[in-house]
């Protein structure tokens, strides 16, 4: 029947092909008979049981061949649908191997018993009832922190949040909203808690588990028998209706009841929601709720979301409760501690990073410990992640291959350390890998958590669990190993190593022998100490293939002139340090591509730097140069920041560089800034520029600055007597950053009338007691940042203005008592966070107006 079903559509497509007569429109006909006959082979080729054992996915692959056939003549359409074959078919191909593999079937099974008896549920559905609510739902357990019966501690003012902003409110169309996260930070046990307590309100609701191998059709006939079974049987039964029919009665159903609420659990990158979306009425008629909660590690990208929940690992205090709780529960007892045993536990309890499923996993650890018969005292000496470690390790294994070195890169840095993206991209670029995003990928996937976004670049943070993994994974993929200053290591030192981190403490630290370093590739420095203040010139010659040398955050006072003999090095970093000068001996290092002193006060730069003629990335702060620095000899630089407007000087006015971003200091009143915004002017690729004021004194006005016409980013900081013009900005700009800037006419008049303006930063900028914000001012504005505006007591928005707001912090204001009331009428605003005076908090939060935003932080 299905390959009857098939074969009519090729013959259906070849009668069409015949009669077309345009060349286009024919080759994509001619392609989607191609793509039908390979899947009509493919069919054929399935044995009978294999049909029966299948026949989800059957039916899946079947309605992608009616997409086929239904499609435009758009080739990217077509394509896309072909992806979608090629993996429906791949899943077919290892479920039939996993059915094939009848020799390990029994021992699967007994492995299966033994996960299950250690908290390692991966794959049973489980359908619940909850007692009090009657609700049924199921769910997979794929980590312990998803077990119905587990504590939760930490979600209460995010399920009342989410519920009564969300959820239970009215619109008059489908919300989708989204609670992303890490595998184990408790995505699940988040939308347990909403379920149960929002569902009930709802005339239909239904709660579906994906799992890797769950098919559309699962999908659909699991929602019928939730919210249509229970009303009426369906005629034909489920099983003998196609695709279509089901989608068609669930869409019916819910078109007739209205309201429903909907969670899809674990929703993967390759789950095909548009095609969920057919199935659900995305309008009510009478206004009445539906809502979509996904859960996800994963961004949802091919479909709008109306507001993604990002969740959090747990601080030191929750962490502690979590643990608390569930140790009580096992042992059926109130352990109480002493304050001693505290700090102890909480200290153990930091290896896990604040994720719920190491937390319990330790917990249940320590319990089973005391019931045994040990001391407190003595449970808290050692820790053992292994298990929780085996259930992260999915989210490297699930990863594309051309992305999985990225990862192993993250081992580079320290546990719990602020990542700049710019550096992340250094590091990976020095190793030959140039792929690009990467930093986005891994944040889509949970992976990296991004804890403050620039505009063009993010500051990440890996989980301690996830960076145990990456850890591990270097020392086995590219041999890594790490050199602790008591002298033990891991592994030991070896002649086989390719990157090697030495951690120093103030223990004195031997220095290892040449033949430990010359074929390592990387050299990177954590702690500190005075581990490098004795190394003689014949311990760094030894590392003669070294391309990345890091000492960022060292405590470094003095360079050995023997650094310059590291010819091969493309990456060296010696940020936030004590350098005083910079050795002549570095201008021999020609293939240097980044070279990072910034954070060293007033370091001497000799003229070393125009040697280094493939230099992209130069960052340095406070310098004196010997001489100016020639930019033009630069030719492939891509970041200059910061250097001396005085310094800043260049002999070709044709040439063309690739510099994009720019930072310019020690500006002040006698600086002449329209030389520069003229010179830079002439930059074909610029689009970044900071400007940074010289200590106290003020910067002349930037009138001239429109003439940058590509610039995207502008960051001044440092006192200013006005700003340009609205006429006389770069039109194109997207995000100003305004610092210290100490206006004393309001800025927004002027920055409101910025058409592409997305972005703006306001810290110490304005002196004045009112901002107003005109009708219709920032029209694409998405985010707004005030901090420290000391005097400010009032903010006026007209009608239409800042529409488009998504997000809205306001910090150090101590006289702002009151909102604008139009921020009421801010339907994107999602997201709003202060930092006041207690008195000023309760006020604003008994106005009333931010009760309608999603996510409201006012704090104290």
């Amino acid at each position: 029947m299905v390959e009857a079903a098939v074969s009519w559509m090729i013959r259906d497509l070849e009668s069409l092909h015949v009669t077309c007569t345009k060349c286009l429109e024919r080759l994509v006909i001619k392609s989607k008979i191609e793509e039908l006959e390979k899947m009509l082979d493919f069919l054929r080729d399935l044995k009978s049981k294999e049909k029966s054992r299948l026949e989800n996915l059957i039916a899946d692959l079947v309605e992608l061949a009616y997409n086929v056939m239904d499609v435009d003549l758009s080739c990217y359409v077509l394509k896309d649908l072909q992806e979608k074959i090629k993996v429906t078919k791949m899943r077919m191909i290892h479920l039939r191997a996993d059915e094939e593999n009848i020799g390990d079937k029994e021992e699967a099974e007994e492995e299966e018993v033994v996960v299950t008896k250690s908290w390692l549920k991966m794959s049973w559905t489980w359908k619940v009832v909850d007692s009090e609510s009657k609700i049924t739902y199921e769910f997979l357990v794929d980590d312990k922190e998803e077990d119905e019966d587990e504590e939760v501690v930490g979600l209460e003012e995010n399920v009342k949040q989410l519920l009564d902003r969300a959820i239970l409110k009215n619109f008059d169309h489908l919300q989708i909203f989204l609670i992303k996260g890490m595998i184990g930070i408790g995505k699940t046990t988040l939308a347990r808690q909403l379920y149960k307590a929002g569902a009930g309100p709802f005339q239909c609701h239904a709660w579906v588990r994906i799992s890797s191998d769950t098919t559309n059709r699962e999908i659909l006939m699991k929602l019928i028998k939730q919210m249509v079974g229970r009303y009426a049987k369906p005629d034909p039964p489920l099983d003998e209706m196609d695709n279509r029919s089901l989608l068609r009665m669930l869409h019916g159903h819910l078109r007739l009841n209205n309201s429903y609420f909907i969670v899809s659990d674990n929703m993967l990158e390759e789950t095909d929601l548009k095609y969920i979306l057919k199935g659900l009425p995305s309008r009510d008629s009478d206004g009445s709720r539906s809502t979509l909660l996904l859960t996800s590690r994963y961004e949802i990208t091919k479909t709008s979301v109306n507001y993604t929940h990002e969740m959090k690992a747990l601080d030191s205090n929750k962490s502690w409760q979590l643990f608390l709780k569930t140790v009580n529960k096992i042992t059926r007892d109130v352990n109480k501690f002493s304050k001693e045993l505290e700090r102890k536990g909480k200290e153990m309890l930091k290896k896990c990073g604040g994720l719920p499923l190491a937390i319990r996993d330790v917990a249940r650890q320590k319990a089973k410990q005391r019931l045994s018969g040990m001391e407190w005292e003595q449970v808290f000496d050692s820790v053992d992640l292994s298990e929780s470690l085996k259930l992260l390790e999915p989210m490297y294994h699930e990863l594309e291959d051309r992305v999985k070195p990225h990862f192993l890169y993250l081992s580079f840095f320290k546990e719990n350390a602020i990542m700049r993206e710019e550096k992340l991209e250094q590091i990976w670029a020095a190793n030959g890998l140039h792929f690009v995003q990467v930093t986005w990928i891994f944040a889509h996937q949970s992976i990296l958590e991004v804890v403050k976004q620039h505009y063009f670049k993010k500051r990440c943070r890996l989980n301690p669990l996830l960076h145990m993994i990456s850890i591990k994974k270097a020392e086995e993929e590219m041999g890594l190993e790490i050199l602790r200053s008591n002298g033990n290591s891991r592994p030991s030192p070896s002649q086989n190593a390719r990157h090697r981190i030495i951690r120093c403490g103030r223990e004195k630290f031997n220095h290892f022998t040449n033949e430990d370093s010359k074929q390592l590739i990387s050299l990177i420095f954590h702690g500190g100490g005075s581990y490098l203040d004795n190394a003689s010139s014949s311990y760094w010659e030894s590392f003669e293939s070294l391309k990345i040398l890091d000492m960022e955050d060292f405590g470094v006072k003095t360079l050995s002139e023997a650094i310059g003999a590291l010819v091969k090095l493309r990456y060296l970093g010696l940020r936030n340090n004590y350098i005083q000068e910079i050795p002549h001996s570095l201008e021999h290092l020609e293939k240097l591509e980044v070279l990072d002193i910034a954070q060293n006060f007033l370091v001497k730069v000799p003229n070393i730097i125009w040697p280094m003629g493939n230099l992209r990335n130069l960052h340095m702060s406070n310098v004196i140069f010997r001489k100016p620095l020639k930019v033009d000899v630069l030719r492939n630089l891509e970041t200059l920041a910061y250097i001396s407007i005085y310094d800043w000087t260049y002999e070709d006015p044709s040439f063309r560089m690739k510099l994009r971003m720019l930072g310019i200091e020690d500006v002040d009143e006698n600086s002449d800034v329209g030389k520069l915004f003229a010179s830079l002017a002439k930059f074909p690729n610029i689009d970044a520029l900071s400007v940074r004021g010289f200590r106290f004194r003020s910067m002349p006005c930037l009138d001239e600055i429109g003439g940058i016409q590509r610039l995207k980013v502008l960051k001044v900081d440092g006192r200013i007597g006005r700003l340009p013009n609205a006429d006389n900005l770069p039109q194109e700009i997207e995000y100003i950053a305004l610092i210290n800037t100490c206006l004393d006419e309001d800025p927004m008049p002027i920055l409101e009338k910025l058409s592409s303006l997305s972005k703006l930063k306001l810290r110490n900028a304005y002196t004045g007691q009112e901002m107003v914000i005109q009708q219709g001012g920032f029209p694409k504005l998405d985010a707004l940042d005030i901090n420290e505006l000391w005097n400010l007591r009032m903010i006026q928005v007209g009608v239409y203005g800042m529409w488009s707001l998504k997000k809205l912090e306001i910090n150090n204001c101590p006289h702002l008592e009151t909102l604008p009331k139009r921020i009421r009428w801010l339907s994107e605003l999602q997201k709003f966070k202060m930092v006041t005076t207690k008195h000023n908090a309760t006020k604003i939060r008994n106005s009333g107006l931010t009760s309608e935003i999603i996510e409201e932080d006012i704090q104290p």
